[in-house]
This record gives structure tokens, sequence and C-alpha cells, in this order.
């Protein structure tokens, strides 16, 4: 089983607060282990702010500064202090993961340089953290039913407002979230 470029969907009964209702874009599930980034959880901070906290030097003019107003999210309980910019495939950006042909995951500061002018991806998301699984820490959470699993959608990723993504990827699974029960039970 090869989760990468799958979404897992946090079941109502994710006791883990960290990861109550939260999607999280796979990109990368190996032997080792897997890593994602969360999609759905914004943090009060637009990327604006975070990159006048960071001071990037930005020698490109802006064309499109509301990209730029969206917020950063939450992207999972490790390394917190770490930026990840999910990402369509546009320019190949030092540290870039090629996740699929049409995405990847990049954490170095040039692409941030590069948000809003004419050389940024077409759509991105930028997340603080990660979250990640040693090898067979997250088959064992599937097998308990922690969380669902569907290809992922980058239509869930990158036009879905941030507050309506679970429930996209539960609909996208054809479950509405009225018919998952909070209740743990095995046959």
């Amino acid at each position: 089983m090869n989760l990468t470029n799958h979404f897992l969907v946090a079941m109502p009964t994710m006791e883990d607060p960290n990861f109550k209702h939260s999607v999280i874009y796979v990109c990368e599930h190996n032997d080792e282990g897997a890593m994602g980034i969360i999609i759905n959880q914004p943090i009060e901070i637009s990327i604006t702010d975070m990159l006048d906290q960071i001071d990037i030097e930005r020698t490109l003019p802006l064309v499109d500064p509301l990209s730029l107003e969206y917020p950063v999210l939450n992207g999972g309980p490790v390394a917190e202090d770490r930026g990840f910019v999910l990402h369509t495939i546009q320019v190949d950006y030092t540290s870039s993961i090629v996740i699929t042909p049409q995405l990847a995951v990049t954490t170095s500061l040039d692409i941030l340089a590069q948000l809003g002018t004419d050389k940024a991806p077409q759509q991105f998301i930028v997340a603080l953290g990660y979250a990640g699984w040693d090898d067979g820490q997250l088959e064992q959470e599937l097998a308990n039913n922690n969380w669902l699993t569907i290809e992922a959608d980058s239509n869930i990723i990158f036009s879905t407002p941030i507050d309506q993504r679970w429930q996209q990827a539960l609909a996208k699974l054809g479950i509405s979230p009225a018919n998952l029960s909070s209740d743990i039970g095995h046959a």
C-alpha cells in the first residue's frame, strides 16, 4: 500500500486534537514511514504577514497580492517552525520534491520570494510544520479506523474553502458527516 498523493481524512473518533476533522495530503509514503501536510487548519497569520516576519527579499513586482492574503496553514505538529509550500509544478525550486507530474512540495526560501509574482506557481498553499509517521505507524492508525483514505483531489487542496475541505473529502468518498458515528466498535 502506497498512500502518496492521497488524502487521510480523520474519522470523528480521532482523539488527537492535532488531527481532529483534519484532511492530510500525503506527500510521501514508503517503507520508512509517511509524511503529509494538513490542508484544512488555518492559523492566525496571512502569507503576507509571514513573509514580512521572515523578511524575504523580493526582487520581482507583485502581480497577484490577493494570493498572499490567504492564511498560512498548520501543516502538522512536527517541525512547526519549518515552512512547506505545496504547489502546482511550474518551476523546479531548490529542495522541491515532485509528488506527481502536477504537484510538488518545496521547503526552499526561493519559492517564498516569488509568491504573488508572475514567477509564482499557479496554485499553492503555505503550511508550517508537517505530519509524520514512522514505519508501520500509519498502517496501525488505519487498522484502528482513525483515517479514511482517498486519492487526492487538487480541487479540494486549492479551490475548496478551507473550512469545507473535510466535508468535501468525505463527500468525494460518498459519505455525509452525519452518517459517521463517533462510536468505536469491532465486529
